[in-house]
């Protein structure tokens, strides 16, 4: 297979207005990574699933990452964000030539209002869920994802739980027989406020 930094270079060839950053990991995995911009996620998904040296046709994982403010951004020394932003990582292997992964990261404009990812669904149908995940846990919204609604929380939760700034409330949980600190939370709710 190919080294990330020759994928890299033939997606600038075919993609020369492309925004292709390759985000080096500098920990005993070494697992290296390409940042695409939003805009040309769709054709560069397409172009790795069918290119016939890459072959890129399974995405095992999808997941979410919340980086909040004031957080080093990448490859850029000291230079910092002030509002953080959400990245989605997609983990690709090629069943067909037996190789990978290819690491793909997108990321959001910010954490609040510009939480909108392309889905790469329609090129790769084992993303459905887990972007449905991402969506749920972290509040990403993946525009073209063909049932885009929450899989593990209930249609009423509030907030995204895996969001670094989540805060759980302290009434939601009920327990037949509590204990420990779940105990404590039912007895401050069930106590007559002085």
């Amino acid at each position: 297979m190919e080294t990330l930094e020759q994928i890299r270079d033939r997606l600038a060839a075919q993609f020369p207005a492309a925004s292709l950053t390759l985000v080096v990991n500098p920990s005993p995995a070494a697992q290296s990574s390409l940042l695409i911009a939003a805009a040309d996620a769709a054709a560069v998904a397409r172009f790795l699933r069918d290119d016939a040296a890459l072959q890129l046709d399974q995405c095992s994982n999808v997941t979410g990452v919340d980086w909040p403010g004031s957080v080093p951004a990448a490859n850029a020394g000291s230079e910092r964000t002030a509002f953080g932003y959400m990245e989605v990582v997609y983990h690709l292997y090629s069943i067909a030539r037996g190789h990978g992964p290819v690491v793909l990261r997108l990321r959001t404009g910010n954490r609040t209002d510009d939480v909108t990812l392309p889905s790469l669904t329609p090129v790769w149908r084992s993303c459905e869920f887990q972007e449905r995940e991402v969506f749920d846990l972290f509040g990403v919204v993946f525009s073209g994802h063909p049932d885009l609604r929450r899989i593990l929380m209930w249609d009423e939760f509030v907030g995204f739980p895996m969001r670094r700034d989540y805060t759980e409330p302290d009434d939601y949980e009920w327990e037949p027989t509590p204990h420990g600190t779940v105990l404590e939370k039912a007895q401050r709710h069930s106590s007559p406020a002085p």
